[in-house]
Parts: structure tokens; sequence; C-alpha cells
């Protein structure tokens, strides 16, 4: 793959053949995340599970106790009294069939985090070709379906954020911005990694954390030793 004389420079600060341990990770990772804007630093984590099997997924949401350095945009599905209790938690929207037709015929997609109550997931469910594949779809593992709106609203805007596997069994997920500094990384980091570690599925064998890595969005990957973490 042909990379610009930037990544090249970059990529000299990291030996391939060494897995770093945390802390040294966060360090390398800042020094590499010098783009003109603020670079996002995100985790990738490839288990030793078969995404392919419903009793090997790895899912669920945890929030990040400095967040992702990202406002995100909720929309939530409920009426009545829980549709008030989502406007005043502070939901960007709020609607039912409406916004089905809204998203449906206007093809729109201004939010990041869908949120609904369990008596609005048939109406919902009207839209899980189009928000399925985007990964939007709410979930109970999650906290995305839930009476408690409020309190998945607080979460999401707090800093909270879903992991899943991809086909190729890797989860992917910000841990922050380069601008957090060392210390606020670093708790990020752990936060993630125990709770991808505590999603172990009963079904799994072998080793579970086949590999981990870090980048900024435009510096090089820099691999973590995995052992540093349970497994």
């Amino acid at each position: 793959m042909k990379t610009g004389k930037r990544y090249a420079k970059l990529s000299e600060l990291i030996d391939n053949s060494v897995a770093y341990d945390p802390s040294e990770a966060v360090r390398l990772v800042q020094d590499t995340g010098k783009a003109k804007f603020d670079e996002t630093v995100e985790l990738h984590v490839r288990l030793g599970v078969d995404s392919r099997h419903a009793d090997q997924q790895v899912r669920g949401a945890v929030v990040l106790p400095h967040g992702t350095g990202r406002s995100k945009k909720v929309l939530v599905f409920a009426k009545g009294p829980k549709a008030d209790e989502a406007l005043a938690a502070g939901a960007d929207y709020v609607g039912a069939e409406d916004m089905v037709d809204k998203i449906t015929k206007e093809n729109w997609f201004d939010f990041d985090v869908v949120v609904a109550t369990p008596d609005m997931m048939g109406v919902v469910g009207r839209l899980g070709k189009v928000l399925g594949p985007k990964g939007l779809m709410p979930n109970p593992k999650s906290g995305t379906v839930s009476m408690d709106v409020k309190k998945a609203i607080d979460d999401i805007k707090a800093g909270k954020i879903e992991y899943r596997l991809d086909k190729t069994n890797i989860i992917h997920c910000p841990i922050g911005k380069v601008s957090f500094g060392q210390e606020k990384l670093e708790e990020n980091l752990k936060v993630i990694m125990d709770a991808i570690i505590k999603a172990k599925p009963a079904a799994a064998k072998g080793q579970y954390i086949k590999s981990a890595s870090i980048s900024a969005t435009m510096g090089p990957g820099i691999k973590l030793n995995a052992a540093k973490f349970s497994n």
C-alpha cells in the first residue's frame, strides 16, 4: 500500500515488532497524531471468536469516563410522557411514525444514536433495513431500548459508546481525542478493554484477545501488549 511521506515519517517512530505496554502506546499515539485537526484515537481488537455463530457474538456498550470528544445527536422514538421526558433530558429529536416517514421519504439521517421505548419497537422495526446496516438499530444490550429514556440519553451524552464485532471478528471503537492527554486516554482505554473482556462469550475457546492496537485518525497502528489486560 502506497503511503505519503508524512505517514512514512511517523511510522519510523513505531517498531512494528513490538507490542507496547498501554501507557507507552498511548504516548506514541499522541506523538503520531500530529495532523492539523484534533485526531480521534481508535482502538482495534481482534478476538478469538467466530461472529457467524450467535453464541459467540460480542456486543455491548460502556460509558467512557472522559467521553469521546464528540457530541452525539440522539433520536428518540417515544410517545406521551416518555416523549416529554426525552425532550427534557436533552434529546435532539423525538417522535414516532413521523420520524419513520422522515427517514424513509427524505433519506434523513442527521443523528448518531437511536433510542426507543419498548412499546415503540414495532414502529422502529419498519426501519430495520435502513438502520441495521448503519449500526443504528436500538438494542436492549446497548441500553438503547429502555423505558428509562432519561438515563439512556444521559449516558450517551456523557460519552457512552457501543462496541460490536464486525464480520472479520474485530471490534473498532473510539477512545477519545489526541488532545485528551495521556491520563484520560489511558483511563478510557482501560474501561473499554475491561468491558470487552467481561463480554467474553461462554462459547469462546482458546485465546480470547488475539491482538489489539490503537491509532490516531491519520497515524500508523501501534500494537498493544494484550497480556497487560486480563484474558
